[in-house]
């Protein structure tokens, strides 16, 4: 059984970040000519690319690791992990250092724009994909003028099985 509209806008509601009916703000990146949208509260620090310690056995997707300030953080390639093509990396390439659940991650996207600030009726649901870009990770489309920013839960996407790198919130 399909959810309605209605249902589906209620879902995108409840699965995006709340704030008490307050506007949502996204930190906008991009990945290849698509843009996305993650929560502001979980980005710690945006920083250029920097060499990496590879991993033996890691999958492809995670490029390595790097010490940031004391800090053992796995870096995870975006443009691999979507399956968007080869990476390359110049001076526009960053990484967001997330910290998602106590646990700082390091994400490798192409280049960052800028906070967008959302109203939960600029959010809408994704359309089904199918084995595209699984929509279990996505909260919704977000729309301002004629901007549409495929808005990622990180929390779901960085805790998923296939990535491991962080615990799931005990139920």
């Amino acid at each position: 059984m399909s959810a309605t509209p209605t249902q589906q806008t209620a879902d995108i509601r409840n699965a995006a970040p709340s704030r008490a009916g307050r506007p949502l703000e996204f930190l906008s990146f991009t990945l290849g000519q698509e843009e996305y949208g993650i929560d502001i509260q979980k980005v710690q620090e945006l920083r250029g690319y920097d060499a990496v310690t590879r991993i033996a056995n890691a999958p492809e997707y995670i490029k390595g690791v790097v010490n940031l300030r004391g800090i053992i953080v796995p870096i995870i390639d975006m443009r691999i992990k979507f399956q968007l093509g080869a990476p390359t990396y110049d001076q526009f390439t960053v990484v967001i250092v997330l910290n998602i659940g106590g646990r700082v991650v390091g994400m490798v996207v192409d280049s960052v724009s800028d906070v967008i600030t959302l109203s939960a009726e600029q959010i809408k649901p994704a359309p089904e994909m199918g084995a595209v870009l699984d929509t279990d990770y996505l909260i919704g489309l977000g729309t301002l003028d004629e901007r549409m920013l495929i808005l990622v839960d990180i929390d779901k996407l960085m805790s998923s099985d296939e990535m491991g790198l962080i615990e799931k919130a005990a139920a």
